[in-house]
């Protein structure tokens, strides 16, 4: 029990750090180069973990590494990028705490990962915190911004699955590296086309940026994929709804947001679902 409270702790990190973005993106970087801030947190991150593994790819790695950076870095930022310019935070926060389901819907036959009643139930209560986290109260929902969503949140459950049923004897710092660092050098031609040069920043916003890519990215995907490693793939998506409580009390702290009842009983309904899917045991063939 005490190992699988740690996977889950371990796992934790990325969520949070994620959900920590929120502020540092909101009041330190420039609002209008999204895709030049996925790739400048892409790539640093990917050269810092190339520099602590030092290994180059090999054999399928080659061709397994921008796959697997595509869909979990850069198709995945641009689709959020889009997702979020056409539809409510609320509506796009909603959509992705469908993770769960889409984990877990792929995990089965991929992974041979079954469902189980315990993982339901903590996957209903989760999905209807983050409802009452972030709320519904939106008007007109255009289509296209739903479809960019759904494909995003696609996108980056295949290349979580992938990244687990292709993993070998390789350490996880040099796969994560490589996938970062495809994945960022994608994002930064498709960010040359659409928003022409990086960004000019201060001080400040260099720090954020290296916060950001340190934290939020390298150390972050490390703890997520490490967590797919030793736990069910439901489960990780179920830590995952972390992500909004931690933008949520962020916001409080930092914003000067305030919290409702609402929201305070969908904090509560996120951490009792994490509690109740958690496994028995730290390696699992259900989910």
């Amino acid at each position: 029990m005490e190992t699988t409270w740690r996977a889950v702790a371990v796992t934790a990190v990325a969520p949070i750090a994620w959900g920590a973005t929120y502020v540092v993106t909101r009041h330190l970087l420039p609002a209008d180069a999204p895709l030049w801030g996925a790739a400048l947190r892409a790539l640093p991150a990917g050269v810092l973990l190339w520099l602590l593994a030092r290994r180059m790819p090999r054999g399928a790695w080659w061709w397994k590494a921008p796959v697997l950076g595509a869909l979990n870095f850069g198709g995945f930022f641009v689709l959020v990028y889009v997702a979020a310019q056409l539809l409510p935070s609320s509506v796009a926060a909603s959509i992705m705490a469908l993770a769960p389901l889409v984990l877990a819907g792929l995990a089965w036959p991929l992974l041979r990962q079954r469902p189980t009643t315990r993982w339901a139930m903590g996957s209903v209560l989760g999905i209807a915190g983050v409802i009452l986290i972030v709320g519904l109260g939106a008007g007109a929902v255009p289509p296209a911004g739903v479809a960019a969503s759904a494909v995003a949140l696609i996108s980056s459950s295949l290349g979580a699955i992938l990244t687990t049923r292709w993993r070998d004897d390789t350490p996880l710092l040099a796969t994560t590296s490589w996938q970062l660092t495809a994945g960022g050098i994608a994002l930064a031609a498709v960010a040359s086309f659409v928003e022409g040069a990086p960004p000019t920043v201060d001080a400040t916003g260099v720090a954020a940026y290296a916060g950001i890519a340190v934290v939020a990215t390298a150390l972050a995907f490390v703890c997520w994929f490490a967590g797919l490693r030793l736990l069910p793939a439901g489960t990780v998506g179920l830590i995952g709804l972390l992500n909004p409580v931690t933008g949520v009390l962020l916001g409080i702290a930092v914003g000067g947001e305030s919290l409702g009842l609402g929201q305070i009983v969908g904090i509560g309904a996120v951490l009792t679902a994490i509690a109740v899917s958690r496994p028995r045991r730290t390696r699992t063939a259900t989910t």
